[in-house]
């Protein structure tokens, strides 16, 4: 969840639940509109924040750079622990302490600290590349078994863990299926499963073509 609210000659944006490349559109939208409104630039309060990703440090910065361009700062008055952490590993914290201080440079974080933060990265570029093969995934199953768009990320989760196939794998292999391909019988069976485990009072309906294709076997 997102709020805004003029602070004197500022914008403070308060910020509270996950960010990572879900939250990046709104994030990015809401941080802009701000920057806008504001005068002098935009406060952060992101001490609600649960999980932080490198997307959402990407945004910050974009932020940032965008303000100072405009002659305004960009500063975190308020961080929880996931953020910080994020901010500090990868010496960004220092870019937005606030007020003058907007500029001042970040310390250089050690060795283990630049591993760790290489680490994070990769496994975002990683997450950057497959997601658009797990949304098909997602919506293929959407249209299939007529979930919402949470229910179906659940049943991609449950299978993937219940036939120790990695989330994005399984993704690939639904989508090759809708198009003709196989679809390993254990898989199809902890699909369908996992979607009897969610509704188990759903009333039966003819499968629609969709879903013919992923669980045609899964009976066998």
């Amino acid at each position: 969840m997102i709020e805004t609210r003029p602070d004197g000659d500022r914008v403070l944006v308060v910020v509270r639940g996950e960010l990572d490349l879900d939250a990046g559109g709104e994030l990015q939208h809401v941080l802009r509109a701000a920057l806008a409104r504001s005068v002098r630039g935009v406060d952060l309060d992101l001490s609600g924040v649960g999980f932080c990703d490198c997307s959402a440090l990407n945004i910050l910065l974009a932020l940032r750079e965008r303000a100072l361009h405009e002659g305004k700062t960009v500063a975190v008055r308020e961080v929880g622990p996931a953020a910080a952490r994020l901010l500090e590993l990868s010496g960004t914290r220092a870019l937005f302490a606030g007020g003058d201080g907007g500029d001042a440079e970040p310390e250089e974080p050690d060795a283990s600290v630049l591993e760790e933060l290489r680490v994070e990265l990769v496994q975002l570029r990683r997450a950057m590349q497959t997601r658009p093969t797990i949304d098909l995934a997602r919506g293929i199953l959407m249209a299939s078994f007529g979930l919402t768009a949470d229910d179906a990320w659940t049943v991609l989760v449950m299978t993937s863990q219940n036939t120790n196939t990695k989330l994005h794998h399984l993704a690939r292999d639904l989508v090759t299926a809708v198009r003709g391909a196989p679809l390993d019988e254990t898989v199809q069976q902890q699909l369908a499963a996992a979607v009897a485990r969610l509704e188990p009072a759903r009333e039966t309906v003819p499968p629609t073509a969709g879903q013919a294709a992923v669980t045609s076997d899964a009976d066998s």
